[in-house]
């Protein structure tokens, strides 16, 4: 088995409600990481109420390589990252998730592609066993809706899986934004990247919870946090409406002054305002959007809270 040496590797797994998912990942991840002379196991428990915790403090009570970090409350998977990131000492970094649908089995070859001058080393699901259709369709829109509103480069299938080096890790410690969307910051901080495929498997244990309210802010979060063209593209559409409704103006002058036909009554009248108004409420909320953001930002508050480390054991 081949052997690495001169290097840490850090590995984080945020968790939120996997008490049924730990004990099964650590004997998947075990074998794969056995071969690293230095490393760090992170759990971040995002304010599980189940017995996740105790599960991992099992763990760490046995294996002075694992590490628990508790949140003070459930503040999303994103920010879960986030903490392992902001609290890893690796040289190299790798996130996955607890529920065995990202494959331990990649890491070496993740390291592998890090260990040859990779900065970035991502992966792309090419599918997931068991995913229904509702959930297939809204990642496919998803990302098409993302390539043409933001000014990131994310391929189909990318997920959190994925290995950073030690200079990117600093580089995202040091992006203090509310609303995190991880694989788009990832993206856009550039650096050497390169990416391989896998097959996600069905989810070992327990129920997602990841629920469709958190898909949709994820979504939000990936569009509105990477680029100003909604805003481009309402600007337009307001011009195009504006200029129609111009348009439209002069020819009931035209036919008032210089013809005899009646004038359209109320109803187109009434139309032309509502569709007017339509459109000015979603530019409006679009607009507003940003604002939100803009005014979260301005609090600064914090984006997680750690109540307490479980301190790693020599």
């Amino acid at each position: 088995m081949k052997r690495y040496t001169g290097f840490r590797l850090s590995i984080i797994v945020p968790c939120h409600n996997e008490a049924g998912n730990i004990d099964a990942l650590y004997a998947r991840l075990s074998p794969q990481i056995a071969s690293f002379e230095d490393y760090e196991l992170i759990f971040v428990d995002d304010g599980s109420t189940d017995s996740t915790a105790e599960c991992i403090k099992k763990l760490s009570a046995n294996d002075a390589h694992v590490r628990l970090l508790q949140l003070s409350r459930n503040f999303g998977h994103q920010h879960a990252l986030k903490a392992g990131i902001d609290h890893a000492f690796g040289d190299c970094i790798v996130s996955l998730d607890a529920d065995l649908q990202h494959p331990p089995e990649l890491i070496p070859e993740m390291v592998d592609h890090w260990l040859k001058g990779y900065d970035v080393v991502t992966t792309l699901r090419k599918q997931t066993k068991g995913e229904n259709f509702y959930k297939r369709l809204f990642s496919k829109l998803f990302y098409r809706l993302i390539h043409f509103l933001s000014d990131i480069d994310l391929p189909p299938g990318s997920a959190d899986f994925r290995l950073i080096d030690r200079a990117v890790a600093d580089e995202i410690r040091n992006m203090q934004e509310s609303d995190i969307f991880l694989r788009g910051l990832v993206s856009w901080a550039g650096f050497k990247q390169v990416s391989i495929s896998y097959e996600a498997a069905e989810r070992y244990a327990g129920k997602s919870s990841y629920n469709f309210k958190k898909m949709m802010k994820l979504a939000l979060a990936g569009i509105t946090s990477f680029s100003i063209k909604p805003l481009r593209i309402s600007v337009i559409l307001g011009l195009v409406i504006a200029g129609l409704a111009f348009l439209y103006g002069i020819y009931i002058l035209y036919i008032f002054l210089f013809t005899d036909k009646a004038i359209p009554g109320w109803a187109s009248t009434t139309g032309s305002i509502l569709l007017i108004g339509g459109i000015q409420l979603i530019v409006l909320g679009i607009i507003g959007e940003y604002l939100g953001k803009l005014f979260m930002e301005s609090k600064r508050r914090p984006q997680y809270i750690l109540r307490k480390e479980r301190p790693k054991q020599e």
